[in-house]
């Protein structure tokens, strides 16, 4: 590793790049990663349900700004990856919950750590802030 270092500062001061040695294709498994959790609302689902079991009308509420279709359709496509079980409690009323699986709360390490980054690395947004007037 030391040894690929010194290369890249020597390639450095020559002005050559050594980039193919060094930037690769990310992972598969980071790809699918991705794939899932990049899909807007598909993490704050997940996060919310990290603390346990919601119904339908409270994950709504937990997440600010999804509509009823795109919470149904995200929660399908979580329940068909296993991360997310759907239960129906006969009532009545007639009530669906859903809960993270075994597979969707083992990301909670993951979850925990990339909001630590967040906190340390990424600026609150301004708009979650109360504007201040002189």
């Amino acid at each position: 590793m030391a040894e690929r270092r010194q290369a890249t500062v020597e390639d450095a001061s020559t002005g050559t790049s050594d980039c193919d040695s060094i930037c690769t294709e990310p992972e598969p498994a980071i790809t699918r990663v991705f794939q899932m959790l990049g899909k807007r609302w598909t993490g704050l689902i997940i996060a919310a349900l990290m603390n346990g079991p919601g119904h339908f009308a409270e994950l709504r509420r937990a997440v600010p700004g999804i509509s009823e279709r795109m919470l149904s359709d995200r929660l399908s496509e979580l329940a068909a990856l296993d991360l997310v079980t759907r239960e129906v409690d006969a009532g009545p009323p007639l009530r669906v919950s859903y809960r993270l699986t075994d597979a969707g709360a083992a990301l909670r390490p993951a979850m925990a750590e990339l909001t630590r980054w967040a906190v340390e690395h990424l600026p609150a947004e301004e708009s979650a802030q109360c504007p201040e007037f002189d």
